[in-house]
């Protein structure tokens, strides 16, 4: 499937089944629609169906930049503690 390299909201979509695992570790495909769950989100895969969607945020303001930026954090906290010594 198809990487969604954004965030953004559903606005026309069939039959659409995102694999959001990267980010929720759920292994079912969830399916999307206007009227119920909307929301798509960057560094998940389309698995079945096609769709347009308004980007709502890219890059670092994105649910996986924000993951990403936080666990760069945790690594960077970890990397000072290792340091000292005593």
């Amino acid at each position: 499937g198809d990487l969604l390299p954004a965030d953004g909201v559903l606005i026309q979509g069939n039959d659409l089944k995102i694999d959001e695992s990267a980010l929720t570790g759920e292994s079912d495909h969830v399916r999307k629609s206007l009227d119920k769950d909307p929301l798509l989100l960057s560094g998940t895969h389309v698995m079945e169906g096609s769709g347009r969607m308004v980007v709502t945020a890219v890059g670092v303001n994105s649910q996986s930049g924000i993951i990403f930026t936080l666990l760069g954090a945790a690594g960077d906290h970890e990397d000072e503690g290792s340091d000292r010594k005593g």
